[in-house]
């Protein structure tokens, strides 16, 4: 089995209003999207956000098993996206809606970033490289914060 490409693929409650958000917070470009005729509702939606990022959506379906985090009471993931500059994405991000959760920092595995929540209940961990950290250099870093946060 070879896998070729991940995508994420969120489910929200108001699909069009989604979609205007990450168009205006993270320059998002509409590639298509299937309306359910019935209701109105986004069935399902591609957005470009780089040249090898593609974000899929769509609106909830209850009677499919298909919820948003505001209907399941919050998401246990979260999407990571690496930008040029973290404090400009995140002050964009938060300009369109979204809640910032934590300020951009630098932090100790060489990236300086932070985290919001937008409007539809999805956490985005948003940084940018500031230097190149080897794993062990890492978890050294990690114990000490930890025996630091301990005292």
């Amino acid at each position: 089995m070879s896998i070729h490409e991940v995508f994420p693929y969120l489910r929200v409650r108001g699909g069009e209003a989604a979609i205007a958000f990450y168009r205006e917070a993270f320059g998002a470009t509409e590639l298509f999207r299937l309306v359910d005729p019935s209701d109105g509702r986004i069935g399902h939606a591609e957005l470009r956000l780089s040249d090898d990022a593609i974000l899929m959506l769509s609106d909830e379906y209850p009677e499919m098993g298909i919820l948003s985090p505001q209907s399941v009471g919050g998401v246990g993931m979260s999407i990571h996206l690496h930008v040029d500059d973290a404090d400009a994405a995140i002050a964009r991000a938060a300009a369109a809606g979204a809640e910032v959760m934590r300020p951009p920092t630098d932090q100790f595995y060489g990236e300086r970033g932070g985290t919001i929540v937008d409007p539809f209940g999805h956490t985005w961990d948003i940084g940018h490289s500031i230097e190149e950290v080897e794993p062990a250099e890492m978890q050294r870093r990690w114990d000490a914060m930890h025996a630091d946060a301990s005292r």
